[in-house]
């Protein structure tokens, strides 16, 4: 079984991270919009080097990036790990065409990436996608029948679209046209660009699917931002017949659900570490508090009751830290067993560190339901990673399918 342990370099790198994340991203996140896209926090990212570092690091580097900016900084960590989210099947899967226009921009921070895989009736199934990959010709003229050889505007088939921007279009012939909806999509509508999965073979389920790289000004792609408990930048996108080419394609046609479960498989551990960055920060202002604050003749930690939750949140925590960095590992070292050990470490982290939040706001009091207080903060962020990339009710599906494929393997 894969084992880590934090060398000397790894821990000075991870409070250097942290000290970064309080002096220099923390005011930057503190200046922005909640629920839209930070570009100067992004930039800064940029500058840092540290979305470079996604696409050039393990899974390990991954999560102790997000679990240090997660402890002082959670926008910054969200920033960051939409990034590598949206960036990352161009990274393993795009042409060298693709790549070159983009990922240099990504790791800049001057192009915001998004993943657009959840649809209204498609969120953890992701093997129901709709969303509609139908061919040019076939979807071209089926739009010209339904209105008797004029475009749905009642303009000649043959003129030209309005409104489109000619720098908009693909650069070669639309092989498809993407028709349907994206919903719960993180920095939509404002990234840059998208990759979408799509369902190019009807009835087909997971095996249908393709990812395309999708520009934000392809024409007939508009979006609308939702406004969402978590202060990061969640949308929905609508494709009308949005054209894409050959080029567009990431990875193979009909191969797409290989390029998301491989995304997800490298980013579930990783949202267990800003999980655990967040639960380590309720964790430490519990103990800063209940430390000082007097009660019933002491101090509020001379209480059994409360020394003992302590003890449980700082347990459950140090548990949850192991298996995110032990699935972190399986994921460096190619094991077999990574979907597993990824469902696990969301899982567990996830869950943990809802418990340690809610935990620390019993203790603080009325004091952390306060707008603004750290633990106000934290209880509406940490809430979503427990669905998002996955519902832990989905990880623990994934969990036991692979145990009984581990069974019927050793039989």
């Amino acid at each position: 079984m894969p084992a880590f342990s934090l060398d000397p370099a790894h821990t000075a790198w991870c409070a250097e991270l942290r000290t970064l994340a309080a002096e220099r991203l923390r005011p930057l996140a503190d200046k922005g919009e909640p629920g839209h896209v930070n570009r100067p926090l992004v930039a800064e990212l940029g500058r840092l080097g540290l979305l470079s570092r996604l696409f050039t690091s393990g899974a390990v580097d991954l999560c102790l990036m997000r679990e240090s900016l997660a402890y002082a900084c959670t926008e910054a960590e969200t920033a960051l790990a939409l990034q590598g989210l949206g960036a990352h099947p161009l990274h393993s899967h795009g042409t060298p065409a693709q790549r070159d226009r983009w990922l240099p921009r990504v790791t800049e921070g001057t192009a915001v990436a998004a993943f657009a895989l959840s649809e209204p009736g498609a969120g953890s199934d992701a093997a129901a996608l709709a969303l509609r990959a139908e061919h040019a010709e076939h979807a071209e003229l089926a739009e010209y029948a339904e209105h008797g050889g004029a475009e749905p505007d009642g303009r000649p088939a043959d003129s030209a679209p309005h409104g489109r921007a000619p720098d908009a279009e693909p650069d070669g012939p639309a092989r498809w046209r993407l028709t349907g909806e994206k919903c719960w999509i993180s920095n939509a509508p404002e990234a840059d660009f998208y990759t979408v999965f799509a369902r190019t073979t009807p009835g087909a389920g997971a095996r249908g699917v393709t990812a395309f790289l999708v520009p934000a000004d392809r024409p007939g792609l508009t979006g609308t931002a939702l406004d969402m408990l978590s202060p990061h930048p969640i949308g929905a996108l609508d494709f009308d017949a949005v054209p894409v080419t050959a080029d567009d394609v990431l990875g193979e046609v009909d191969q797409g659900f290989r390029v998301a479960m491989g995304t997800l498989n490298l980013f579930r551990p990783s949202v267990g570490a800003f999980a655990v960055g967040m639960a380590s920060a309720a964790l430490d202002a519990t103990l800063a508090h209940t430390s000082r604050r007097d009660a019933f003749g002491g101090k509020l930690k001379d209480l059994q009751t409360v020394a003992h939750q302590v003890a449980e949140m700082a347990l459950r925590t140090e548990a949850a830290r192991l298996m995110v960095y032990t699935a972190a590992t399986a994921y460096d070292e190619g094991a077999p067993d990574v979907p597993k050990r990824a469902a696990m470490a969301k899982l567990l982290a996830t869950e943990t560190a809802q418990y340690v939040v809610d935990a620390a706001v019993q203790l603080h009091g009325a004091r952390a339901l306060r707008r603004g207080h750290l633990l106000e903060h934290l209880y509406r962020e940490v809430r979503a990673p427990r669905i998002y990339e996955g519902a832990s009710e989905v990880q623990r599906g994934i969990i036991a399918k692979e145990l009984y494929a581990e069974l019927e393997a050793g039989a």
